[in-house]
């Protein structure tokens, strides 16, 4: 495939392990505290899993962007691609890279056979949840989310 964005001066490319550091520096700016041997960890695991994905969008040689897209398969309704996570620069932000981003794992889910992509946006997000929307998303639900700590199994 053809890469995505490179007349506007940036490339949409399957991230590497060398990308680890930069995609750690960028989970912090949208608050999710990482570090570069945890995301290593991380893509080595999504990476054996042919139902994810994670691009990168690199400019200059510097990695500016990336999104994880994965496929969710459903008991009670079909298959969805979902998006894991979306983090563009803030320095770079309002270059298209984001809509390349999500171009690029949007083609990902066709090529899966899925027919609709679904994401998660904190409610706090503003800017983003129009990002979403001159785009094409929709707001289906509102929703909470619950989760629970388990104790790790020895």
């Amino acid at each position: 495939m053809r890469a995505i964005g490179t007349a506007a001066g940036f490339a949409v490319r399957v991230a590497g392990d060398g990308d680890a550091g930069r995609i750690a520096t960028l989970s912090e700016q949208l608050g999710y505290p990482t570090d570069e041997g945890a995301v290593l960890e991380r893509l080595h695991a999504i990476g054996q899993r042919p139902d994810h994905a994670v691009f990168v969008a690199e400019a200059k040689g510097n990695v500016v962007g990336w999104v994880h897209v994965y496929a969710v398969p459903m008991l009670e309704s079909p298959a969805h691609a979902e998006i894991g996570g979306l983090v563009v620069d803030e320095a770079h932000r309002g270059r298209g890279i984001g809509r390349a981003l999500m171009a690029r794992a949007e083609a990902w889910a066709r090529d899966m056979g899925l027919g609709v992509v679904r994401l998660r946006s904190n409610v706090i997000r503003a800017e983003a949840h129009a990002f979403y929307e001159h785009i094409g998303y929709a707001q289906v639900k509102t929703q909470k989310v619950f989760a629970k700590t388990l104790e790790a199994a020895k």
